[in-house]
């Protein structure tokens, strides 16, 4: 039996009280014919008649009809279901940091190969029916693949990707928003444009501009995105002990975990931590999840429909093989 999510059709429950009032008569008329019985003057004829009695078992049948009406009476008042369905109908914009500080090799082999290989993971794991597109940004962002449900297109995209110099991070966001615009105005029919959602995957340090809050900053860019109804899932990987080298010199490549959770508040996504490839395995599940499937109100009275049927069926069955009438 599912568990109940609510009723569509609730004042049909209203009948418990006429299921109630028949069990009450039913347990009054015993009662009744019981205390007749004891009035009966001549006790050797009434043990004659008591010992040809049924037991407990005259009793089934009229259980098992009330168990019916309940079981019915449930049915009729259209009970609901949360059910786990994949979604058919969504976009994803998974944007990728390829800027140098992603060459550290704070994480094995290095942040940026750790994160070609989690994301190849997340898009084949993704449920097939969302149309899943890739954005790098380093300097400048590109648009790698158009959102889609091929997903070889994607991971060939992703083995593809090369580091360089500066981090744009809004405009890392700004192409992912202008990717699902596009794709939304193709795809979009009566219901609308399909809701849609970026994965942002990045050490957080923007450099170009360095404002974040510049017309093309990132907390510029997360504001537009709230607006436009869509939230930015942030994962902030690598640890604050990453390093790369530059003309020689050792230089830290922090990771800026409090812009990333900025981001993410400012769209109305959810931020997310990984320090390792396992930690970013685990937040792309995550995320699968959550962006992979809707939990929906379903109808549940079937089961409840079948149950009633059955116990009315065998309750009429004993009645008639063992008393020779419907109860």
């Amino acid at each position: 039996m599912p568990v109940l999510g609510g009723f569509t059709s609730p004042w049909w429950l209203l009948l418990l009280v006429v299921v109630a009032a028949l069990v009450a008569g039913y347990v009054w008329a015993l009662r009744r014919r019981r205390r007749e019985a004891l009035r009966f003057s001549n006790m050797e004829v009434l043990d004659r008649v008591a010992a040809k009695r049924q037991g407990w078992s005259k009793h089934v049948p009229p259980a098992l009809l009330a168990v019916a009406l309940l079981l019915l009476t449930v049915a009729l008042s259209g009970p609901t279901a949360e059910q786990r369905i994949p979604r058919n109908r969504a976009t994803v914009m998974l944007t990728i940091d390829v800027s140098l500080s992603m060459k550290a090799r704070d994480v094995e082999p290095n942040r940026l190969e750790a994160a070609k290989a989690a994301a190849k993971e997340f898009a084949d794991e993704l449920t097939p029916g969302i149309n899943l597109g890739l954005v790098s940004f380093a300097g400048t962002a590109t648009v790698l693949v158009m959102p889609t449900t091929d997903r070889a297109s994607v991971k060939q995209a992703i083995d593809g990707m090369k580091l360089a110099e500066a981090t744009a991070t809004g405009d890392g966001i700004n192409a992912s928003m202008s990717a699902i615009d596009s794709f939304g105005k193709m795809v979009g029919g009566p219901a609308g444009a399909p809701p849609a959602r970026i994965v942002l995957m990045a050490d957080g340090g923007q450099t170009i501009p360095r404002d974040l809050e510049a017309p093309r900053g990132a907390y510029t860019k997360a504001e537009e995105a709230k607006r436009a109804g869509i939230p930015i899932s942030t994962i902030s990987f690598g640890t604050r002990h990453g390093s790369i080298e530059i003309e020689g010199e050792q230089e830290w490549v922090e990771v800026d975990d409090e812009a990333m959770r900025e981001i993410a508040e400012l769209s109305g996504g959810e931020f997310h931590k990984a320090a390792s490839a396992e930690q970013l395995r685990e937040v792309y599940d995550t995320l699968g999840e959550q962006i992979g499937y809707e939990i929906k109100r379903t109808d549940a009275s079937k089961p409840w429909l079948v149950l009633g049927t059955l116990s009315a069926i065998v309750a009429a069955a004993i009645s008639m093989f063992f008393g020779r009438r419907l109860p």
